[in-house]
């Protein structure tokens, strides 16, 4: 897969190009990652990208001609991929999204920065904007990142683990189960027994209770659109049921109201 990022910053992007599962992907030949300096395609000897807003008010606003002639000569007029705008006006990246992106062999990310960008980049370039949350960040480059590395784990190959993927919180709908490793105990911790029996289907089911708890506790939201199996609801009735009788005021507690 073909990402092309449109940045004034391409050197910030690098380093987290280089290592981990990023840099064994781009190594194996299933991630490739083009950053495109965007002063390359300024025509002035400042090589300026940005300039004061119409109408006035603070900051500076990124000029449409770097940008244009960058990606059109980079992706062809019309570009020949989705041309995405990191924006916390965009459309809220999730899971899902991100298994939705990994269809397209190639994609193009275009990195805002200072107060925005001129609208007829946006109007006329731009074919999908994307947030990564309610908040707003210096420039997309970081957003950027965020987008190559969730959508590159689901790239087949591009895990050691084939299922890892699969397993990740959000992948399934569920938050994901407890994780342990060696030693069996640390500081008077000890590891689940199941984790240790050699039966795979009871840590299987364990699992799957395990997602199904932190999901309640913590995401309780993703239950009502998760495809709940009957084991699940019967496990969920029972989890809800001691919650109740441990948020339930003792005797004394009502004596005292």
């Amino acid at each position: 897969m073909l990402f092309d990022v449109f940045t004034i910053f391409p050197d910030g992007l690098k380093p987290y190009l280089e290592i981990s599962i990023l840099q064994r992907a781009i190594k194996n030949g299933l991630l490739d990652v083009h950053l495109h300096d965007l002063r390359s395609w300024t025509i002035d000897r400042h090589h300026t990208t940005d300039d004061t807003p119409y109408g006035g008010g603070g900051g500076m606003v990124m000029k449409c001609e770097p940008v244009f002639a960058a990606v059109e000569d980079v992706l062809g007029a019309p570009p020949a991929c989705p041309v995405i705008m990191m924006t916390p006006q965009g459309r809220t990246f999730t899971q899902h999204v991100a298994q939705e992106l990994v269809a397209y062999p190639r994609l193009a990310l275009v990195c805002g920065r200072y107060e925005g960008i001129d609208e007829r980049i946006r109007e006329h370039l731009i074919t999908d904007q994307i947030s990564i949350g309610d908040y707003v960040l210096t420039g997309g480059e970081l957003p950027a990142l965020v987008l190559i590395d969730a959508i590159t784990r689901l790239i087949p190959g591009a895990l050691g683990d084939p299922d890892g993927a699969q397993d990740d919180s959000f992948a399934s709908g569920l938050l994901e189960y407890p994780h342990y490793t060696r030693p069996p105990e640390f500081r008077g911790w000890g590891v689940p027994e199941v984790l240790q029996s050699g039966d795979h289907g009871a840590i299987a089911r364990w699992r799957r209770e395990q997602s199904l708890k932190r999901t309640l506790e913590k995401r309780p939201d993703l239950l009502e659109k998760f495809d709940l199996t009957p084991a699940d609801r019967k496990y969920l009735a029972r989890l809800r049921e001691e919650q109740s009788q441990n948020s339930a005021p003792t005797t004394s507690e009502q004596d005292q109201g």
